[in-house]
């Protein structure tokens, strides 16, 4: 006898058999179970806060009924029914997350890196190996910053474009099947008022990509409703001129929450013309509801009225389910209450095991720790000993930082005791401290093989008479080169492909490789960056060019929310090899001569940043980075691409080691380091010095991260005593950071005999044209001065003053 379906009226389509239809009430039921016990846990101090998916239910589990194994989620943190709908999170692993267990196996997402409901799919192996996505119902792991998951939702439609339309793609079999694979995104309705949204949403109809965008729409941004977020309070109504009439854009649905039947006829409609031609779909999901409110840290009465809460309940989607099964003779009241009963019993029961994994390992770790205490020489009878012996007896739930913390704080206790009496104490507080700051620390970079750290080193050979071009030519034939190897290899940028580049450094590529592999893209440099990240956790290459410097700032929340994060948030589960390749340093003008490399640094750890002195050195170190699996920022000398320069015999072979400092010139007196286009400025300098019997020893760091790993400035220390630290940032900026790492993290200052300097440039950007940059930025005069005040202060009868 065929199984009673449920349907569509407004179709009088079928929709799905009834057991589907109970199976995802079951699902919905228990995650709103979740999300009202996990309040319960928060509120009762076992976790530290949390925000859950109550009120979003239905939608997620029609959703869910058109994801496929190879499509992908780029989603928020109210999408945990649409996990448990796919079985690719577990209700003990949802809790595991809550808690903030740091064991992978129990919480895959981040290993209590996150806080509760950001989901990830756990893409590579043990040996840093991509897993089969297509047999994976995959997630990019999740980011806080509101409409931060759009830039890479577009990536992740991008590559199904590339995958579908590049003929030598074909063969990528873990990846894709003819680009069919959807990327499914998720946002909430105040979020879409970012520009990250838009951005992405035009990129996406320009594109024609199958992006499946959902908006989960409950009214309120927190506590500001609709009417203060949204023109016409709607972000459908809003959109309408990117629906497509006769031509290309974004197809817009509107589609009420609770509308079980509907949302599920919807989606299916979606992705399946989706699947065809990659039409992107913007899906708006009105009067949801939120019956706990936005999270833990606040209650939704303070700012809604009574009709309001009133309406919430009445208009709850598992009510509205619930009603709509019974009264379509779909389910008894019964079933239901079974069902309800069952679920409230499955969640109690996770929910301890969780708990109790979550505790295990650390009543075990407090367990040594006493032992240790017990084992302490009898002779030491203060009365701190028998209080922090108590402490963690009674402790009715434990962490690693009591634990740790009590056995410091005794040590501080014990201060007069003899050293060899508490030796134990000391050892267990140390190893329990290398322990956990593994655990909290690791994966901020690959650490394994597939490390851009770990490639070798090939130097650059040259003949006797090699061959001198341009150096924008060296970036041309460099990308030649790797394009032609590499399929998976493209580079997208404003202005890289008819024209080759601003500075023609991609001259011809785009004729020779095609518009899918050389790509012009429009002035949007956040989703330009997002369109890399999105298709290098798909497998592919990206080779992300911003036009200028000063213009990174315009995608450097998505560097540094997601992008440098993605493999520590991740704890080491996902990967996003893009390279990001851009021009800085001196030029003209106030937007054509910044250098923020401090905010760079302090705001991308996570990504390696390279800033080569000419061509040669980026070609090389490009080589290097398209060996690795890590992310890295690139910074050509943007007055280099006319400057002549003698090209390797060995190219496309040789690698520039990362985090090896060069010394290019050798000396006696002081040692200079710098980067990027100063070292010219630093040779002129040296040459003055020279002249005036001052040797130094200039030292091209080449990468700022990676600093110096092999102590290369120090050994220069040990024979000069002095240093000089120069770059065009702001004062204080990457110069401050190059002498913290040198003097203090590798213990420099032991080998000074004269004060330390830095020369750094004014603190403004820089003014136009050539008085400009000599009174802006660090000058070879400028250096002269600094270095020569350096060997005088030191030394004045060798070295007498110049001036007074």
């Amino acid at each position: 006898m065929p199984q009673k379906k449920a349907v569509n009226k407004s179709s009088s389509r079928a929709i799905l058999p009834l057991s589907d239809v109970l199976s995802d009430y079951r699902i919905g039921y228990i995650s709103r179970v979740v999300s009202l016990v996990g309040r319960k846990e928060v509120l009762s101090g076992k976790a530290k806060f949390g925000i859950f998916g109550d009120g979003k239910e239905v939608a997620q589990l029609a959703m869910a009924r058109s994801f496929r194994h190879g499509d992908w989620r780029s989603g928020y943190y109210r999408d945990q029914t649409f996990m448990f709908s796919l079985n690719a999170l577990s209700v003990r692993q949802f809790f595991a997350q809550l808690f903030a267990d740091t064991n992978v196996e129990h919480e895959p997402s981040s290993g209590g890196r996150q806080m509760n409901s950001h989901f990830a799919s756990r893409f590579l192996d043990d040996d840093g190996h991509w897993l089969n996505q297509l047999v994976m119902y995959n997630t990019t792991s999740d980011a806080s910053p509101t409409a931060c998951q759009m830039p890479r939702l577009l990536g992740l439609a991008y590559a199904s474009k590339l995958y579908r339309e590049i003929p030598l793609l074909k063969d990528q079999k873990k990846f894709s099947i003819n680009g069919s694979e959807i990327a499914f995104g998720t946002i909430g309705n105040a979020s879409t008022s970012e520009g990250l949204f838009w951005e992405t949403l035009n990129a996406a109809g320009v594109l024609q990509v199958p992006m499946l965008l959902s908006v989960w729409d409950d009214g309120y941004g927190i506590s500001v409703p609709n009417e203060y977020q949204t023109t016409k309070g709607s972000i459908s109504k809003a959109c309408l001129g990117f629906h497509p009439k006769g031509g290309q854009g974004v197809l817009i649905h509107e589609v009420k929450g609770w509308d079980y039947p509907l949302l599920v006829d919807t989606y299916q409609k979606i992705a399946e013309k989706m699947r065809k031609d990659h039409t992107p779909a913007l899906v708006h999901v009105t009067e949801l509801t939120q019956p706990q409110g936005h999270s833990t840290s606040g209650s939704h009465e303070r700012y809604k009225s009574e009709e309001r809460l009133s309406y919430e309940k009445d208009m709850d989607c598992l009510t509205k389910m619930r009603e709509w099964m019974l009264g379509e003779g779909l389910a008894r009241e019964s079933e239901l209450a079974q069902i309800e009963e069952e679920a409230q019993e499955y969640v109690e029961k996770e929910k301890k095991a969780a708990w109790e994994d979550y505790q295990g390992p650390l009543l075990e770790e407090r367990n040594q720790l006493l032992f240790v205490l017990g084992e302490l020489d009898p002779k030491i009878k203060d009365e701190a000993l028998g209080a922090a012996i108590l402490k963690l007896e009674k402790a009715p739930s434990l962490t690693r930082r009591t634990i740790l913390s009590t056995a410091r704080q005794l040590l501080v206790e014990l201060y007069k005791t003899p050293m060899e009496d508490k030796l134990p104490l000391i050892d267990f507080a140390s190893r329990y401290h290398v322990e956990n700051n593994d655990r909290y620390s690791s994966h901020l970079l690959c650490e394994n093989t597939r490390s851009p750290i770990a490639i070798d080193e090939i130097p650059p050979q040259y003949s006797d008479s090699p061959e001198v071009v341009d150096g924008r030519l060296v970036i041309q034939r460099v990308f030649d080169y790797h394009l032609g190897e590499d399929p998976r290899l493209f580079i997208i940028g404003e202005d890289v492909g008819a024209l080759g580049g601003v500075n023609l450094e991609f001259d011809g590529l785009q004729k020779k490789y095609g518009e899918l592999r050389v790509t012009d893209t429009g002035i949007r440099e956040a989703s330009i960056l997002g369109q890399g990240i999105g298709t290098a956790v798909r497998g592919l290459r990206p080779v992300v060019d911003i036009q200028y410097l000063d213009y990174l700032l315009y995608a450097f929340q998505t560097m540094s929310d997601d992008l440098a994060t993605l493999h520590y948030r991740s704890a080491g589960g996902q990967i996003a090899p893009v390279i990001v390749r851009t021009k800085g340093d001196r030029l003209e003008g106030v937007w054509h001569t910044g250098s923020p490399m401090g905010t760079i640094i302090n705001g991308l750890r996570g990504i390696h940043i390279c800033v080569p002195r000419d061509m040669v050195q980026a070609a090389g170190m490009y080589n290097t980075l398209l060996l690795g699996d890590d992310p890295a920022l690139v910074i050509e000398v943007l007055n280099g691409y006319r400057l002549k320069e003698a090209l390797p015999d060995n190219l496309f072979q040789f690698r520039v080691p990362l985090g090896v400092p060069e010394v290019l010139i050798e000396g006696e007196d002081l040692t200079m380091v710098t980067y990027g286009a100063c070292i010219n400025i630093a040779k002129e300098a040296i040459k003055k010095l020279n002249k005036v019997g001052v040797g130094v020893e200039l030292i091209d760091i080449r990468t700022l991260l990676p600093f110096d790993l092999r102590g290369i400035i120090v050994n220069s220390l040990k024979k000069t005593g002095a240093v000089l630290f120069v770059d065009e940032d702001v004062p204080g900026g990457s110069s401050a950071f190059m002498m913290q790492q040198v003097l203090e993290d590798q213990g420099g200052y032991d080998f000074l005999d004269a004060m330390p300097r830095t020369l750094s440039s004014q603190p403004h950007r820089g003014a136009y044209a050539s008085d400009g940059d000599y009174f802006s930025k660090p000058n070879a005069d400028d250096m002269f001065d600094f270095a020569y005040s350096i060997v005088h202060a030191r030394d004045p009868a060798t070295f007498p003053a110049i001036r007074d």
